[in-house]
């Protein structure tokens, strides 16, 4: 019976990084329209529990599609995922672990390697036009932009985050002001999200009558945590606050900003209806990593920056229309570098096989035309606190500064009870998973080099 199982695994398995199941014609190729924020946490959403945040069109794509609620960011921070997506591959493989401008000087002349296989690269050889609008952070110099990716159009800024109304970069930037449109620098006024919801509904207006590709990469609610329609009041001037700062910033600011991502998306959602693209369009809308201090959780513990489930569990909701059944919700266990996989399938892309990918086709199982698959994830942070997990079915590993804990996540979400001592055996299985992944994932970065 065992064999039998695991033959199924294999057979779903094979279905789901299959390129052809999907568009087979030009005239089937969906559009995609990839939303992704910055630092907001897992409850910051109506569907996800959010009291104090109204999320009306976020919420209505999970009304009309599914919502994943065990979904993963590929980091627990912001390069680190981003890596992740553009490649559709742990972004260990390319040494982008921590955010670009953590190690100052030394950063700045790095970025995530050229393939000619990126996400829209690949995309672009199918014959679709594709737009990056919002955040990179994927590196500043010639040999990194988007462009050197395979976008076709780029609006928006390099770094980590910047002023939302002046576009000054901060301090882990070589940038001073850090807005450009494709590679020339350009001066637009404007609040941040704003610019990005305009450029973004634009390029769809542009290219309704071709296949198209946009990575919408909202930097809200990332700090600084600047309101909305107050430039005069952004109190922090473009400075992270914490906590324990005086006159720091408050919820109600980051609510705000929060909201406003979502009356962003309700214009992209509003154009794509009114040029009759709903339906052939399918929507994505994620988040990078965990959130910071202003963020809610919601059942889960920590934040960004930690692999612990508030640092790398995020939202996931996907909408297409006459595919994904209405109102779903799906437990499969998914990470952003599915999502690349997923989008080429989608669109019929020739994924050549030295593009290994990590991630895996997730239609199939969100359309309802296979069981869920199996995972097993992993994770990694290093700096000061170094941190590594896996989680393979309900089961993870942790390894927080050297101490491993276990936890069965669809018993305890808040990872509250440490049961290590009750499974030990599960415990060594998932360190040996663990380990091969390293000694996998450093091999090959030792290939690549320091990019």
């Amino acid at each position: 019976m065992r064999r039998i199982v695991r033959l199924l695994l294999g057979i779903f398995a094979g279905a789901i990084t299959s390129s052809d199941l999907w568009a087979q014609s030009a005239d089937d190729r969906p559009n995609v329209v990839l939303i992704m924020t910055d630092d907001a946490g897992y409850g910051d959403f109506g569907r996800y529990g959010a009291r104090d945040v109204r999320t009306p069109n976020i919420d209505g794509m999970a009304r009309d599609g599914v919502r994943l609620t065990d979904f993963y960011a590929n980091g627990a921070t912001c390069t680190p995922t981003r890596a992740g997506l553009i490649s559709g591959r742990y972004q260990q493989r390319y040494q982008l672990e921590a955010p670009l401008g953590a190690q100052a000087e030394k950063d700045h002349e790095r970025g995530l390697p050229v393939t000619g296989r990126s996400l829209p690269q690949l995309l672009r050889n199918r014959g679709y036009t594709t737009a990056l609008v919002g955040k990179w952070h994927l590196g500043w110099t010639s040999e990194f932009t988007p462009a050197a990716h395979g976008f076709e159009y780029f609006f928006g800024f390099k770094s980590g985050f910047i002023d939302y109304y002046q576009h000054t970069a901060g301090s882990d930037s070589p940038l001073k002001a850090d807005l450009f449109e494709n590679d020339k620098a350009v001066e637009v006024p404007g609040y941040m999200t704003d610019l990005i919801t305009d450029r973004s509904v634009r390029f769809i207006e542009q290219n309704a009558s071709r296949p198209f590709f946009i990575d919408v990469a909202y930097n809200a609610p990332h700090w600084p945590y600047q309101r909305p329609n107050q430039p005069s009041t952004a109190r922090d001037n473009g400075r992270h606050l914490g906590p324990l700062d005086s006159a720091t910033s408050t919820r109600a600011d980051y609510v705000a900003m929060l909201e406003h991502v979502d009356a962003g998306v309700g214009r992209i959602l509003a154009v794509l209806d009114r040029l009759d693209l709903r339906r052939k369009t399918i929507v994505i809308f994620t988040n990078d990593n965990g959130g910071e201090w202003l963020s809610h959780g919601g059942p889960l513990f920590h934040h960004k920056s930690s692999v612990w489930e508030g640092g790398i569990r995020v939202p996931a909701i996907v909408r297409w229309p006459g595919q994904i059944p209405a109102g779903s919700v799906s437990a499969q266990l998914g990470m952003t570098m599915d999502l690349t996989a997923s989008i080429l399938a989608a669109a019929g892309a020739v994924v050549p096989a030295e593009t290994k990918l990590d991630g895996i086709n997730l239609f199939p199982v969100l359309t309802g035309k296979a069981p869920q698959v199996e995972r097993t994830l992993f994770w990694r942070v290093t700096g000061a606190r170094s941190q590594r997990t896996v989680r393979a079915g309900d089961w993870k590993l942790i390894f927080d500064d050297g101490r491993p804990l276990l936890f069965n996540l669809r018993t305890d979400i808040g990872e509250r009870n440490n049961v290590i001592g009750q499974h030990p055996d599960n415990a060594r299985r998932l360190r040996a998973l663990l380990d091969g992944w390293q000694a996998a994932v450093d091999g090959e970065a030792k290939t690549v080099g320091t990019p």
